[in-house]
């Protein structure tokens, strides 16, 4: 119950009990009387009533025992009123407890909620300062909580929250505060001595070990690990709000370091969340503005030299900041949900600028492993192609091995929604995602390209050479050519075309080029055709022969 909610409901109570109890004073009150009148006339009246009860007494006489029977009567009514009355009180008293405990506490784990360990935490603050001594304060984040809600349900989800929640009242030192704040998300805060901060290390790596240790329930084994982000106070702070606010900026910094760690604050901490926080705003004007556009980088047939397509990649035409690198935004676009309206932005432009290149140009466009959770993807670039009149069989799908790993039935349903209209899928990064072969056998691919890790160091690097050499052979046997990124030099290049390697991209041909740059290279090569085609083949949507129908795209704007 929240906090309001419970204090309103303690009013209500507050206010039936006391109407209650003016009643029964007033009951009181009356049985009192009955009782003094009963003592007063019981010796005398007694002996009448065995005359009436006998049926010899006189008519005076009934009318006095009447009277001393309902005293009687009277009497029992208010031993009878009182006990109800005591029932009730106890109750009441049980009730207000409670609405107490549910105004303070989380009713899962037990431990304080979020308003109460705020107020309590102001409380700590001024002991420790009496004492000279400093507080800590730990936000606490269980890391990929959501996917045991998603895979288990959420009464294994309500398992785990209480198993950890035990954990962490284990650890943290007596007598400090521990609180549920929500969701997957604990804090506890402590005083400690400020000439001994690897006391509250220590304390947090003893977390750290005891959070992430299995947790078995109904015969399964979950496991979860935590970031924790850590403040202290000091004179210069300025309240419990700003030492808690601080420990949430280091939590997520020390999921960005790659989570199940800890992180003390500091001011740059800060200064990189507002940094953030401003690209944030940004992206959001920036992409329906159409500050993000498509940059074109060559591909070429190793062996003949000739240019075979383009990979797109996003650049951030900043009118404020300039030209950024997608190494900044693209981090950004995926935690905030934005990547998927502006990679459909980026293809949709990509599309317009290549429908009149020469029609053996592909291109190839990278999919974020967020956009292969959405189960309406491949009708949304069908969408796309059908708007701008792209053919479908010069565009190259890119699928990293990472973006497997989270739901590979659904990726399964996507690729094969879009191999069905003749769109191309390569299999990008390959070698530095999971189950490499797996995943070969599992999806239709038609080419496999290999990470730049592998290719900028094969000159020098014995095993990249070797993974490289394996690679090809395996795309051989399998009859999907390689696509080799990242080469920056003639000797790769050769070392490569030796090797066997079908095609290449990399600064050694260029940099990605704009739109309009592409272009003019392309006019020079007599690589545009003047006019629009009017043999592109039609979509199989528009022939009724795909899984994909009409409606679907419909559905999909």
């Amino acid at each position: 119950m929240a906090r309001p909610a419970a204090d309103q409901h303690l009013k209500s109570m507050k206010h039936g009990y006391n109407l209650s109890v003016g009643r029964d004073v007033v009951t009181g009150v009356i049985v009192i009387l009955a009782i003094l009148l009963f003592a007063g006339t019981g010796g005398t009246v007694l002996s009448d009533a065995i005359n009436a009860l006998s049926g010899n007494a006189k008519a005076g006489d009934n009318l006095l025992v009447s009277a001393f029977l309902l005293n009687i009567a009277l009497i029992l009514f208010g031993w009878r009123r009182y006990k109800d009355l005591a029932k009730e009180v106890e109750e009441r008293a049980a009730a207000e407890q409670r609405a107490r405990s549910l105004a303070v506490t989380d009713p899962l784990t037990g431990l304080l909620n979020r308003r109460t360990i705020g107020e309590r935490t102001a409380e700590m603050i001024s002991i420790a300062q009496r004492k000279h001594k400093s507080i800590t304060f730990m936000m606490l984040d269980l890391d990929n909580f959501k996917n045991i809600n998603d895979m288990h349900g959420h009464s294994a989800g309500d398992a785990v929250l209480k198993q950890v929640a035990a954990r962490i009242s284990k650890i943290v030192p007596p007598h400090n505060l521990l609180a549920r704040l929500g969701g997957d998300e604990f804090a506890c805060a402590f005083i400690f001595d400020p000439e001994q901060p690897k006391m509250v290390e220590r304390i947090a790596d003893d977390l750290i070990d005891a959070i992430s240790a299995p947790i078995v329930e109904n015969g399964t084994q979950l496991v979860v690990t935590t970031s924790i982000g850590m403040s202290r106070y000091d004179s210069e702070s300025e309240g419990v709000d700003l030492l808690m606010r601080r420990a949430d900026i280091a939590m997520y910094c020390s999921k960005k370091q790659g989570r199940n760690r800890h992180c003390w604050f500091d001011a740059n901490m800060e200064q990189e969340l507002q940094t953030r926080s401003l690209l944030e705003t940004g992206m959001r004007m920036g992409i329906p503005n159409g500050e993000f556009v498509p940059y074109f980088e060559q591909q070429i047939d190793l062996m003949t030299g000739k240019l075979t397509g383009f990979e797109v990649l996003a650049r951030w035409e900043s009118p404020t900041q300039g030209l950024i690198s997608p190494e900044i935004f693209i981090p950004i676009a995926e935690e905030t949900g934005m990547i998927g309206e502006l990679s459909l932005s980026i293809m949709r432009q990509a599309f317009n600028n290549a429908k009149d290149w020469d029609a053996g140009l592909v291109i190839s466009v990278n999919i974020s492993p967020i956009q292969l959770l959405d189960p309406w993807l491949a009708q949304k670039i069908v969408k796309l192609l059908v708007e701008s009149g792209f053919p479908p069989n010069r565009l190259e799908i890119e699928i990293t091995e990472s973006a497997l790993f989270e739901n590979l039935s659904l990726a399964q349903s996507i690729v094969g929604s879009l191999k069905n209209q003749g769109i191309k899928i390569a299999l990008d990064d390959f070698g530095t995602g999971y189950s490499s072969l797996a995943h070969l056998r599992a999806l239709p691919f038609d080419r496999i390209k290999i990470d730049r890790s592998f290719v900028s160091s094969i000159l020098w690097n014995p095993e990249s050479k070797a993974i490289v050499k394996a690679i090809n052979g395996l795309g051989e046997s399998l009859g999907m050519p390689i696509t080799a990124e990242g080469i920056e030099d003639k000797e790769t290049e050769n070392e490569l075309r030796q090797i066997g390697c079908a095609q290449g991209q990399g600064w050694h041909y260029g940099r990605p080029l704009t739109a309009a740059e592409t272009r003019k290279i392309l006019a020079e090569r007599n690589l545009v055709t003047v006019e629009e085609l009017a043999d592109v083949p039609a979509l199989q949507a528009d022939r009724g022969h795909s899984t994909i129908e009409k409606n679907d795209l419909l559905k999909a704007g």
